[in-house]
């Protein structure tokens, strides 16, 4: 097939933008939201377009150039090469970057310059059934009848449809499971249950799970000090770092969070962020800064966390002589019927579940219901005993409460007319999968919202459970 290549130009002056001289750092961060921008690109054309198809005019418009985030400029063109699957973003001054589609890994930032990733891709194979014909929750037949006694379908379906309804906040999939099962949802025109969308940060929560599984095994142990080869030199601080306290984001690894809204966002120093957008080995970025605070002294959010976590469950799985690429689907995703997840890696291989992840909104279900049960699964357990308690307890270090295993608590009242016990998987721009142990609930919610939409999320949990029966 002959290559076809697109290119959207969208005249705009740069004159004053040279008056004034690129310097080395507005062009870094020019550079570094053109690759978040390839990225996006790319995933919204082959990662989400395996079930939802657009075109890169309607992921731009729709995923990209709206938010602030992302910074998108008027500027920037791109090219996409459908027979390569890559996606290429330009514009005076700074060199173009490129992201490439890999198949069941998703698409990856290519290092800057570079041409090819370094690792091969592999299919992920979903070992399980067609899902129409497998009962829920391993499958879909059945999943929305009976509804369970007590639950009021008209004032859930007015739930629903009101949080359809704010369209200021792009909600694209809503799914309420209740006793097990699906009491409601509803999809934005041209989503529906079966499509992966972008999760972000809700991805730290199945890094939580995975390691969960480690523990299992007897590989790990929470108060085991952090295998990693690099911090093991004597003297080292970040020998003292545990399990747990990489879990509970409190290591007290130096690794500068300054956020995506401000003039610090795309450069260097914002470590957390680099991850996004630098097409960096993002493991051996994580491990290798140095201590900065005590462990379990301060929570803060930091990628490096979660991502050191990640750097360790593949040392795990490959010196068992395990196929990494196809672990997280062996592992959990086929133990729970999911089908729809995929995990997105850097140009190395390694996963970046701290955002770009993308699952289904029934797929999430599937996953807040495996925690909902305390990690067991139609009579099998998959999480130790004792592992949901542990992720949905509050972290030492965090005064507020509200953050425990890679998962977000209620334990602080946060949320308002949310039961305490809540705890939830969540992502920037509001990607949530909500737990509710006290009332057997699920909430998931999927889809770009500018501002996150918390108190609009909290109102409509709140909606929900006036829907349903109090235990």
């Amino acid at each position: 097939m002959r290559a076809l290549s697109i290119a959207i130009v969208v005249v705009a002056s740069l004159a004053s933008v040279h008056a004034t001289g690129l310097a080395q750092d507005n062009a870094y961060s020019f550079e570094s939201r053109a690759a978040i921008g390839a990225h996006h690109l790319c995933s919204g054309l082959w990662v989400v377009g395996r079930v939802t198809k657009r075109t890169a005019v309607e992921v731009l418009a729709q995923d990209i150039a709206p938010f602030a985030d992302f910074s998108w400029e008027k500027f920037f063109t791109y090219d996409v090469d459908a027979d390569k699957q890559t996606v290429t973003v330009r514009g005076d001054g700074f060199p173009p970057r490129t992201a490439r589609y890999n198949g069941d890994q998703g698409c990856t930032i290519l290092p800057r310059g570079e041409t090819e990733i370094h690792f091969k891709p592999v299919a992920v194979a979903r070992n399980l059934p067609d899902r129409s014909g497998q009962p829920w929750p391993m499958g879909d037949l059945g999943a929305t009848t009976p509804i369970p006694d007590g639950v009021n379908s008209e004032r859930l379906a007015a739930a629903l449809d009101w949080g359809l309804a704010q369209k200021q906040h792009n909600t694209r999939a809503i799914v309420v499971v209740y006793r097990g099962k699906i009491a409601g949802e509803r999809y934005a025109p041209g989503w529906t249950k079966d499509t992966p969308q972008i999760s972000w940060s809700a991805g730290k929560s199945i890094t939580s799970a995975l390691v969960g599984i480690s523990v299992r095994r007897g590989e790990l142990a929470l108060d085991d000090f952090a295998p990693v080869k690099e911090w093991r030199a004597s003297g080292d601080a970040r020998s003292q770092i545990r399990i747990r306290d990489l879990l509970r984001m409190s290591s007290g690894l130096d690794f500068a969070n300054l956020g995506l809204q401000g003039p610090e966002s795309y450069t260097r120093a914002n470590k957390h962020m680099r991850i996004y957008f630098d097409g960096l080995n993002v493991f051996e970025h994580a491990v290798n800064q140095p201590q900065e605070i005590a462990p379990n002294t301060q929570w803060r959010y930091r990628n490096s966390d979660p991502l050191t976590l990640g750097r360790i469950i593949r040392e795990k799985v490959e010196a068992r002589g395990e196929n990494y690429l196809t672990y997280p689907q062996r592992a959990l995703f086929d133990r729970i019927g999911a089908r729809n997840f995929v995990l997105e890696t850097d140009a190395w291989g390694n996963f970046i579940m701290t955002g770009f992840d993308y699952g289904s909104a029934r797929d999430w279900s599937r996953f807040g219901l495996l925690h909902l049960w305390d990690g067991v699964w139609q009579g099998e357990r998959i999480l130790p005993e004792g592992w949901v308690q542990f992720v949905s307890t509050p972290a030492p270090a965090d005064k507020s409460r509200g953050y425990g295993g890679l998962f977000w608590l209620n334990r602080g009242g946060a949320w308002k007319g949310v039961p305490e016990d809540a705890f939830m998987a969540s992502g920037h721009m509001g990607q949530y999968t909500m737990v509710i142990p006290s009332r057997d609930v699920v909430v998931v919610r999927l889809g770009p919202s500018p501002r996150g939409s918390g108190p609009y999320f909290t109102e409509l949990v709140t909606r929900v459970l006036d829907a349903l029966p109090k235990k």
